[in-house]
């Protein structure tokens, strides 16, 4: 995860299904393609949540990992919404 160049942060610690998701929607709308959010979160269902959006809204989920209770993802947009 270290050599990925991040463009963008998303803090969603401390919030619960489906805020995190909704975060995510927003700023990846926004990104241009090829551009690569990093989140951190401590909802543990992000981790399933984050990889559904990925697979549905066809995105890269670039990593994850849990350390010490918190999630953290590396997300990269590939195409825009339809």
């Amino acid at each position: 995860m270290n050599d990925v160049k991040i463009t963008h942060h998303l803090d969603a610690k401390g919030l619960f299904c489906p805020e995190p998701v909704m975060m995510l929607h927003n700023m990846i709308r926004d990104m241009q393609i090829g551009d690569v959010v990093e989140i951190q979160a401590t909802d543990p269902s992000t981790k399933r949540d984050f990889l559904k959006f990925c697979n549905f809204l066809d995105q890269e989920m670039l990593a994850s990992e849990e350390i010490d209770g918190v999630y953290r993802f590396l997300i990269c947009k590939q195409s825009e919404e339809e």
